[in-house]
């Protein structure tokens, strides 16, 4: 049975083409990213899901009002096995960032552009790529009139990208009925070029808001005022000081040391001539599971109050958002049958590994359900000209199609 689904699966191609057509002119942006939310591609999902022959469908709206629509949908269906006792749950993400800068791309980010194996757009590979691996997986098992051993549970979810109290999070709380206790997960949200890694652990995340006040005043008579920015860079410089800090480093992990960056600045004043009195950046932590996250923001608050006392400015440090979460034992089931169906189905020796990047997989791991993190990606998610390969989604969908034929 299974060669008969790979081979299913070998004349895909233009299928996968047409559904990230469809999936890349759908955007999916959250509230906080300027969008209406994931309403339209979830539609369009659940009318493909339908399509595709699956009738045990759920959405799932987690209410918000911040949308037009005023909820936040994601999508729950099953495909039955033949022990309809445990499920092993396809977990990838509807939502994607925003496109950028535009003038950094070759081509319209959200209208698909093909180069031969290559399709490019904003979420062809965050995350796209995995969820119509999965969607692949479970059509080879329809239109072959095949039954998967086990339950093959394909879960959708939307607000990945800005926090997941919308999406996974919420069905965790409301619906974790949902999940039997013997289910397994995998969220193709993470991987390397050559799909040898499995990420089984990842660092604790902490998003951290720095407000610097001073006092604005024009830039002829600076004097007058205390400039806010001036106070941020210094602020943004001693935080590089988390690094020698928190200096450990762990082989499980890649990079294998803790990171501690400034990203997202704020803008502050919107002509040359005046000097801020208001600047805002945001750090981003990416730590390693032996530190205590608490630790990390009491030696920040070290660092804002020097540099109060240095330049007569204000610090505010507000979190943002937080997440830690203990890793899956590598010896857990889905773990090792992702390791064997690496080698059975690609000779690829697998490793796992532990990452910064968040995922889902944190949400699951948290209420101790087993969940292990992989794909195949050349990992260049969020930048401009994102891209991935038909061929790396169709050897994914094979190694999801192993796991389903015990």
């Amino acid at each position: 049975m299974r060669d008969r689904l790979f081979a299913y699966l070998d004349t895909q191609r233009d299928a996968i083409v047409d559904l990230q057509r469809e999936l890349v002119a759908r955007p999916a942006l959250g509230p906080e990213n300027g969008g209406q939310g994931e309403v339209e591609k979830a539609e369009f999902l659940t009318a493909y899901l339908k399509d595709m022959g699956l009738s045990d469908i759920r959405v799932l709206h987690a209410p918000d009002n911040r949308v037009p629509s005023g909820s936040r949908p994601s999508i729950a269906a099953v495909l039955p096995g033949k022990d309809t006792s445990r499920t092993i749950w396809f977990v990838a993400h509807t939502d994607v960032v925003p496109a950028g800068d535009d003038s950094l791309w070759d081509s319209d980010p959200f209208q698909l552009r093909q180069e031969g194996d290559l399709l490019y757009g904003r979420g062809v590979e965050d995350n796209h790529h995995g969820l119509v691996a999965a969607l692949l997986t479970a059509k080879a098992f329809v239109q072959e009139e095949a039954q998967p051993d086990v339950n093959c549970g394909l879960l959708l979810v939307a607000d990945e990208e800005t926090g997941n109290t919308y999406g996974l999070d919420y069905i965790l709380r409301e619906h974790g009925n949902l999940f039997a206790p013997g289910d397994q997960f995998l969220v193709p949200d993470f991987g390397v070029e050559d799909g040898s890694t499995v990420e089984v652990a990842e660092k604790g995340m902490l998003w951290v808001k720095c407000t610097v006040h001073g006092r604005q005043c024009h830039a002829s008579s600076p004097d007058q005022g205390v400039n806010s920015f001036v106070g941020a860079s210094a602020l943004a410089l001693r935080l590089r000081g988390l690094y020698e800090h928190f200096d450990a480093q762990d082989p499980l992990f890649a990079p294998p040391y803790s990171t501690f960056e400034p990203t997202k600045k704020e803008a502050n004043v919107p002509n040359v001539n005046t000097i801020p009195g208001r600047d805002v950046f945001y750090l981003d932590c990416r730590v390693l599971p032996r530190y205590d996250l608490d630790d990390v923001l009491t030696k920040a608050r070290q660092e804002a109050d020097v540099v109060e006392q240095d330049y007569g400015v204000r610090v505010e440090l507000e979190t943002v958002h937080r997440e830690s979460a203990p890793g899956t034992d590598p010896q857990t089931p889905i773990v090792q049958s992702v390791l064997t169906a690496l080698r059975d189905v690609r000779g690829i020796t697998g490793q796992a590994k532990g990452v910064g990047g968040g995922t889902v997989a944190a949400y699951l791991r948290r209420d101790n359900r087993p969940a292990v993190v992989w794909s195949t990606l050349l990992h260049n998610a969020h930048q401009p000209n994102e891209h991935t390969k038909i061929s790396n989604i169709i050897a994914d969908a094979k190694v999801m199609t192993a796991l389903l034929v015990e």
